[in-house]
């Protein structure tokens, strides 16, 4: 038995990945998300994912419990195991992940798409204005992050605009996905 493709979705803060991941569960049928674990303090929310303090995460990865992890922003960043059974039992798997784990991602998962996603300067300003998780010098750090390119190697990319209507994005990275469809 195969096991389904992995679609990571990356862009810089304020992209909106965890919008158009939603919304591409709610509208495909066979693709599932998996949920990050992440050392994210109380109080600071954002997409939905476990939140495990510091030491928590480092006994996790002694254990063994990643199929993937990183650090990125100050914090700790994990991809379950259980992702290995959500790959025997959908088409896709989408997971949020940094830009600077997608090789890595690519020789653990194997199959592997990445959907990177973009914004105009102003969108993205505006967003993390809006979502108010950080700082004044956080977001212009972020803003700043927003211009790194994707690894050289990476052997499928999809690179959308998720600048305008959502539903214009999913539709677009649905195209790409499944051209045979249009």
């Amino acid at each position: 038995m195969s096991l389904a493709t992995v679609i990571a979705v990356v862009g810089p803060s304020g992209v909106g990945k965890d919008s158009v991941m939603q919304a591409l569960v709610a509208r495909a049928i066979g693709i599932c998300l998996t949920r990050r674990v992440i050392t994210r303090p109380e109080g600071e929310e954002g997409e939905d994912f476990d939140r495990v303090s510091v030491e928590e995460f480092h006994q996790m990865v002694a254990r063994d419990a990643f199929a993937l992890h990183w650090s990125a922003h100050g914090l700790f960043y994990g991809v379950p195991r259980t992702i290995e059974q959500q790959r025997q039992r959908a088409d896709a798997v989408l997971v949020n992940l940094s830009r600077s784990v997608l090789l890595q991602a690519q020789e653990v998962f194997g199959d592997l798409i990445v959907i990177s996603l973009t914004a105009d300067p102003e969108v993205l300003a505006q967003r993390l204005l809006m979502r108010g998780r950080e700082s004044a010098p956080e977001q212009t750090r972020r803003l700043a992050c927003a211009k790194v390119p994707l690894p050289e190697g990476l052997k499928r990319v999809i690179e959308i605009d998720n600048s305008g209507p959502l539903e214009a994005t999913v539709e677009a990275i649905l195209d790409q996905l499944q051209p045979e469809r249009t």
